[in-house]
């Protein structure tokens, strides 16, 4: 398997497991943990080949990875309890999940020729998609709304960003690169306890 296939399938099961997990603790049936697992895991990626102009999207059609997200959620389902739901296990999985679909989806939108902001908007997209699904399916308000001490989308921007300026270098090193941008942005964000501004009432 070529690297970037590689990546798709660390993407999206990691965002599978993140949105099993999320269902677990609201305490989803097995066919809600398995529908909110989905929309985790490919959410972003369809909504990214939708804005490129791929269609159907790739998820759609790729029947090996659709089962093995099933299986990782079902899975999740039932040995959640070795997995303790500790929140550094959601936050490891989202961050993984956030910087390969970020970096992936800059790289699809060069591929299909995009600019500049074209590139960057597909990647946070790709990125952010799935998660704001799972926060509204999971009833929750999407935590790109509001994060505070925690860049997300900025930091899946900054990840777009990288791919797209260091893609005509060497393309996958541009995408690990981006990889490497947004979790050291998110990461460090937290760290330092970072926050954007906000309305002063």
């Amino acid at each position: 398997m070529a690297l970037l296939d590689v990546l798709v399938w660390i993407g999206v099961l990691t965002f599978a497991v993140s949105g099993a997990l999320v269902a677990v603790r609201q305490r989803f049936d097995l066919i809600g943990t398995l529908v909110l697992a989905a929309a985790t895991a490919i959410g972003g990626g369809s909504i990214r080949d939708v804005v490129v102009g791929s269609l159907p999207p790739a998820s759609f059609t790729n029947e090996p990875l659709l089962w093995a997200v099933a299986i990782a959620a079902v899975a999740t389902f039932f040995v959640h309890k070795r997995l303790r739901l500790e929140s550094r296990w959601l936050y490891a999985l989202d961050t993984l999940g956030l910087a390969i679909f970020a970096a992936l989806g800059a790289e699809r939108g060069l591929t299909y020729g995009l600019g500049l902001w074209g590139s960057v908007f597909a990647g946070a997209v790709s990125g952010v998609g799935g998660g704001v699904l799972r926060d509204v399916l999971s009833g929750q308000v999407p935590g790109i709304l509001y994060r505070a001490g925690d860049f997300y989308a900025s930091a899946a921007a900054l990840g777009a960003l990288v791919t797209f300026v260091l893609y005509a270098v060497q393309p996958d090193l541009a995408v690990l690169a981006g990889i490497v941008a947004t979790a050291g942005l998110r990461v460090g964000s937290r760290l330092l306890k970072l926050e954007l501004p906000v309305p002063r009432v």
